[in-house]
């Protein structure tokens, strides 16, 4: 008799870690750093599991943060760079993110004059510019950074005021789940609409937004984007991906509690599209499902939903080779980034557990949440 998946007899709800994906991964950004030179940092806005940090310090850079505490933590627990941008400081912030990063972003002009007299020579002071040039695979305009009244960065024709004296990096953070496509035009378009300010810094920051561990994602010849760029304007690179490193790196586990009927099957889960993958809800993303289709796609077609009383706390329609039955596990794939980072309590909803499949196929609980995560914060 086969052996069970070993998915099928954990504690669920979790989000698992699945290393030899992740190695994966950072095999393949490796190479594009020793082919190119360039810099590769974790946006921990996307993934931020400090107990794998050291696997990712392997290979990437350091980290960049969206303010003081994420800051802290790349500063405390990654052990390299420390890169951070928010749309605005606080004065009474900006002392504390000077003792953890190296590296600091302006979002506009008023910003980096409020503040560069207070940045030491040993510190490297970077300008977020709005290239024009924004794309979102999805949500939109929700999650693309250049569009209309974005709050995201100088505005092209706002940068001839700009005194660049001291500033470093001329930062672009404008794509969002993209493929090469996407990267390959943002390059090309900074390189033609900004040359004449890319003599004025030693490196530019073309953000996130790179999936460059999707299989359809053409890391060579980005690679060779990033070097003929590297070598017209004279400086070096830096990219700042979250989701494009753990990329089908891990998994959220559920359990199938009871199978409701109003029009059509309903499988209820103990985990919550609201809760612990909202971009299910804010964005429309469809969390895939290991073994399921699209809706008729198979013979048995579900609702999948949470548990919480939220109406809509709904995955999606999906459909299944065989019925579903109380205590069946499924295995929602792609969810490391932006799931746990952004998971919430709502409801009284326990937190996924946060597990490891090892490379030997071994399954290790890392952490485990109790009441006390929702008790506190009322």
């Amino acid at each position: 008799m086969p052996a069970k998946p070993w998915y099928t007899s954990i504690n669920t709800p979790a989000y698992v870690a699945d290393i030899a994906a992740l190695r994966r991964n950072l095999d393949r950004i490796a190479t594009l750093k020793d082919k190119t030179g360039c810099q590769v940092l974790l946006a921990t806005k996307a993934f931020a599991r400090v107990d794998l940090f050291p696997l990712m310090a392997e290979v990437l850079d350091g980290t960049t943060a969206s303010g003081l505490y994420e800051a802290r933590l790349g500063y405390e627990t990654f052990g390299k760079q420390v890169h951070v941008y928010a749309p605005a400081f606080r004065d009474q912030d900006m002392l504390d993110i000077l003792r953890y990063a190296d590296h600091i972003y302006f979002n506009a002009p008023a910003q980096l004059n409020h503040f560069r007299h207070t940045i030491g020579a040993d510190k490297h002071i970077g300008l977020r510019v709005n290239p024009g040039y924004g794309l979102s695979t999805v949500g939109g305009d929700l999650y693309n950074p250049c569009a209309p009244h974005s709050r995201f960065g100088t505005l092209a024709d706002q940068l001839g005021d700009v005194d660049w004296d001291g500033v470093a990096i001329f930062h672009v953070h404008a794509l969002c789940e993209s493929l090469h496509d996407g990267s390959l035009g943002l390059i090309q378009h900074v390189s033609k609409a900004f040359a004449p300010y890319l003599k004025s810094v030693k490196t530019v920051n073309f953000g996130g937004g790179h999936l460059l561990n999707h299989p359809d994602y053409d890391l060579s010849a980005l690679g060779d984007a990033l070097n003929r760029f590297q070598d017209q304007h004279g400086v070096s690179v830096i990219l700042e991906p979250g989701g494009g490193i753990v990329y089908n790196g891990g998994y959220l586990v559920a359990t199938v509690l009871d199978i409701h009927h109003n029009g059509m099957p309903i499988a209820i889960l103990d985990a919550s599209a609201s809760c612990h993958h909202p971009d299910v809800i804010e964005a429309g993303y469809r969390a895939p499902v290991i073994g399921a289709g699209q809706a008729g796609e198979h013979p048995y077609d579900y609702i999948l939903a949470g548990n919480t009383c939220m109406t809509g706390d709904i995955f999606g329609t999906y459909s299944f080779p065989e019925p579903l039955k109380q205590g069946d596990a499924l295995l929602f794939g792609d969810a490391l980034h932006y799931t746990f980072v952004k998971s919430t309590v709502f409801n009284g909803t326990p937190l996924p557990d946060f597990g490891t499949l090892h490379a030997n196929g071994v399954y290790e609980v890392v952490k485990r949440f109790d009441d006390k995560v929702f008790r506190g914060r009322l």
